[in-house]
Protein backbone atom coordinates (compact mmCIF):
# COMPACT_ATOMS: atom_id res chain seq x y z
CA UNK A 1 0.00 0.00 0.00
CA UNK A 2 1.06 3.37 -0.87
CA UNK A 3 0.95 5.98 1.77
CA UNK A 4 1.74 9.83 2.28
CA UNK A 5 2.05 12.02 5.30
CA UNK A 6 1.15 15.57 5.07
CA UNK A 7 1.86 17.72 8.54
CA UNK A 8 0.48 21.02 8.89
CA UNK A 9 2.36 24.26 9.83
CA UNK A 10 1.05 28.07 10.19
CA UNK A 11 3.83 30.71 9.61
CA UNK A 12 2.57 34.62 9.76
CA UNK A 13 1.60 34.95 5.94
CA UNK A 14 1.15 31.51 5.17
CA UNK A 15 0.68 27.64 5.26
CA UNK A 16 2.75 24.81 5.39
CA UNK A 17 2.27 21.25 4.21
CA UNK A 18 5.15 19.28 4.36
CA UNK A 19 4.53 16.21 2.20
CA UNK A 20 6.29 12.72 1.99
CA UNK A 21 5.68 9.46 0.30
CA UNK A 22 3.34 9.11 -3.15
CA UNK A 23 0.83 11.48 -4.57
CA UNK A 24 -0.92 9.39 -6.87
CA UNK A 25 -4.56 8.34 -7.66
CA UNK A 26 -4.86 6.05 -4.11
CA UNK A 27 -3.59 8.88 -1.97
CA UNK A 28 -4.41 12.17 -3.45
CA UNK A 29 -7.55 12.55 -2.16
CA UNK A 30 -6.41 13.80 1.49
CA UNK A 31 -3.26 15.64 -0.41
CA UNK A 32 -6.20 17.24 -2.48
CA UNK A 33 -8.35 18.06 0.40
CA UNK A 34 -5.79 20.06 2.31
CA UNK A 35 -4.41 21.90 -0.68
CA UNK A 36 -7.76 23.35 -2.01
CA UNK A 37 -9.26 24.47 1.75
CA UNK A 38 -5.97 26.38 2.43
CA UNK A 39 -5.12 28.02 -0.65
CA UNK A 40 -8.40 29.71 -0.38
CA UNK A 41 -7.65 31.07 2.74
CA UNK A 42 -3.81 32.10 2.56
CA UNK A 43 -0.69 31.87 0.58
CA UNK A 44 -0.02 27.68 0.83
CA UNK A 45 3.69 26.55 1.02
CA UNK A 46 3.96 23.25 0.11
CA UNK A 47 7.38 21.35 0.87
CA UNK A 48 7.75 18.35 -1.88
CA UNK A 49 11.27 17.29 -0.45
CA UNK A 50 10.05 13.93 0.39
CA UNK A 51 7.64 13.28 -2.19
CA UNK A 52 8.89 10.32 -4.12
CA UNK A 53 6.01 9.86 -6.55
CA UNK A 54 3.79 12.68 -8.02
CA UNK A 55 1.09 11.00 -11.01
CA UNK A 56 -1.18 12.91 -12.88
CA UNK A 57 -3.70 13.14 -10.80
CA UNK A 58 -1.35 14.87 -8.13
CA UNK A 59 -0.01 17.39 -10.57
CA UNK A 60 -4.15 17.84 -11.48
CA UNK A 61 -4.42 19.01 -8.59
CA UNK A 62 -1.46 21.26 -8.09
CA UNK A 63 -2.25 23.08 -11.06
CA UNK A 64 -6.13 23.55 -9.83
CA UNK A 65 -5.07 24.79 -6.42
CA UNK A 66 -2.35 27.19 -8.57
CA UNK A 67 -5.74 28.61 -9.97
CA UNK A 68 -7.70 28.97 -7.21
CA UNK A 69 -4.99 31.04 -5.62
CA UNK A 70 -4.60 33.17 -8.07
CA UNK A 71 -8.59 33.53 -7.95
CA UNK A 72 -8.52 34.97 -4.41
CA UNK A 73 -5.45 36.62 -4.78
CA UNK A 74 -3.15 33.69 -2.52
CA UNK A 75 0.26 32.64 -3.54
CA UNK A 76 1.36 28.50 -4.56
CA UNK A 77 4.69 28.03 -3.47
CA UNK A 78 6.44 24.73 -4.19
CA UNK A 79 9.21 24.42 -2.06
CA UNK A 80 12.44 22.15 -2.53
CA UNK A 81 10.55 19.80 -4.78
CA UNK A 82 12.31 16.40 -5.34
CA UNK A 83 13.38 15.38 -8.48
CA UNK A 84 10.93 13.26 -9.02
CA UNK A 85 8.17 16.49 -8.19
CA UNK A 86 10.62 18.67 -10.19
CA UNK A 87 10.81 16.40 -13.77
CA UNK A 88 6.47 15.64 -12.95
CA UNK A 89 6.17 19.44 -13.24
CA UNK A 90 8.76 20.37 -16.33
CA UNK A 91 7.25 17.83 -18.19
CA UNK A 92 4.18 19.78 -18.18
CA UNK A 93 5.33 22.53 -19.54
CA UNK A 94 3.92 24.89 -17.53
CA UNK A 95 7.24 24.73 -14.58
CA UNK A 96 7.24 28.82 -15.17
CA UNK A 97 3.29 29.25 -13.86
CA UNK A 98 5.25 27.92 -10.73
CA UNK A 99 6.75 29.86 -7.68
CA UNK A 100 9.74 26.99 -6.56
CA UNK A 101 11.36 28.31 -3.51
CA UNK A 102 14.39 26.54 -1.57
CA UNK A 103 13.50 28.38 2.06
CA UNK A 104 10.20 29.74 3.88
CA UNK A 105 12.19 33.39 4.04
CA UNK A 106 11.16 33.29 0.45
CA UNK A 107 7.72 33.31 1.26
CA UNK A 108 6.27 36.94 0.10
Amino acid sequence: MENISIIEKSGSNYNLLEVAGTINSYTYTEFQNKVYDLVKKTNLVLDLSRVTNLSSSGLGVLMAALEDGNEVGNKLYVMKPSEVVRLAIESTGFSEMFTVIYSLTEVM
